[in-house]
């Protein structure tokens, strides 16, 4: 079983290091200090984690590359728990795509 901990070390290791936050203003990018619009930003995947009994516990990972090569994650959770201000700002982005299963070379 793939956790979220293993997709983000996996995801880091491709070069999505950004660890991106979404407020009313937009998309945060904390490490370059600039806020992007749902227009300068591709999500090129995402992967769902559900908690093997409290629906509380699931998770979505979203991979982010932006207009100007900044490549990240974004991390809220899944289902009615989710972060409304998110939903507005992925709602709003042009191009989503879902990829292949990503592969997972530390499994036990």
């Amino acid at each position: 079983m793939r956790t979220l901990a293993s997709c983000l070390n996996k995801l880091v290791s491709d070069g999505y290091t950004e660890d991106f936050k979404v407020s009313e203003m937009g998309l945060l990018s904390q490490q370059q200090e600039k806020i992007y619009q749902p227009s300068e930003v591709t999500i090129v995947n995402f992967y769902r984690f559900e908690g093997a009994s409290d629906p509380a516990d699931n998770s979505i990972i979203y991979v982010i590359e932006t207009a100007d090569n900044i490549k990240g994650t974004l991390i809220d959770a899944y289902g009615p728990y989710a972060d409304p201000v998110v939903n507005r700002f992925v709602e709003e982005v042009a191009s989503i795509n879902k990829k292949a299963v990503h592969s997972d070379s530390t499994k036990n």
